[in-house]
């Protein structure tokens, strides 16, 4: 509504909406506090929370990615690191889907993972975890595993989907049915002081070829373990290529798989068909 648009402008810092406007702004009119953050951004406003973006992303950037809805496809080590860095980077609507609860050994690298939230469904508490970071930002908690039957409906509306499973099976069934809706999948994975990442844009099937090569197993991360920095520093950059690709449409990374040695802090790349 131009009505509230011309509010939010008269009132504004210059070219930023501060959390108490777009708090009034909510009040004023009777709108949840995501309306008013697309509301501002629509204005050609930033809301302060991302005047650190500023330089990097424009005003313009920063509301297609408020628009867009990612699915991040486990919330565990990778999932949970994504999720968050998802949400302070501003993307407006995010669908966290994972059927495990936390455990003890989940602590030394899932971020979402406390004493408080043992035992607690990990899609839900990365729902939370959102909604303390940025009210304006719409999370739906999924708790039940991926599979080819139930994937139309999880990934209903999406822009892309997140891989952060844990599993070479699930992963390739993921890879399909995205080949299969056209839609762009960033895929990382763990193992130890290793780690990789690819990109596969509609039309490719550059990460079904990758994982196809793997055999029908469980991830080596169950035997090698993984210490607290090489989730994050994969899911950084699986979060790096998911903004590339809302506001850009496009990777760089596409036909290419990266593997990184974090031990001897080697990056070495593969062009995949």
């Amino acid at each position: 509504m131009d009505e509230i648009k011309a509010f939010l402008s008269a009132r504004a810092a210059g070219a930023i909406a501060h959390q108490d406007l777009l708090d009034e702004t909510s009040r004023q009119f009777g709108i949840s506090p995501r309306d008013a953050e697309g509301y501002a951004l629509s204005a050609g406003l930033l809301p302060a929370r991302y005047q650190r973006n500023l330089n990097t992303l424009s005003i313009r950037q920063q509301l297609a990615l408020f628009n867009a809805r990612i699915a991040v496809i486990g919330c565990g080590g990778l999932g949970g690191y994504v999720i968050e860095e998802l949400a302070r980077l501003g993307i407006g609507n995010i669908v966290a889907v994972d059927p495990d609860r936390f455990e003890e050994h989940n602590m030394n690298r899932q971020l979402l993972c406390t004493l408080e939230t043992l035992d607690r469904q990990k899609a839900v508490v990365a729902a939370e975890r959102v909604l303390k970071i940025n009210p304006a930002i719409s999370v739906t908690p999924i708790t039940e595993a991926f599979k080819c039957g139930n994937a139309s409906s999880m990934l209903n509306g999406c822009d892309l989907a997140v891989d952060a499973l844990d599993t070479i099976s699930v992963r390739i069934e993921l890879a399909k049915v995205c080949a299969e809706l056209k839609m762009p999948l960033v895929h990382g994975a763990i193992a130890g002081w290793f780690g990789q990442i690819a990109v596969q844009l509609p039309g490719e099937h550059t990460v079904l070829n990758i994982l196809e090569r793997c055999g029908e197993r469980q991830g080596i991360e169950k035997e090698t373990g993984n210490p607290s920095f090489a989730p994050a520093f994969v899911a950084s950059l699986q979060s790096a290529e998911v903004c590339k690709i809302i506001i850009d449409k496009t990777s760089p990374m596409k036909g290419r798989l990266l593997f990184i040695d974090l031990f001897e802090m080697r990056f070495e790349e593969m062009h995949v068909g």
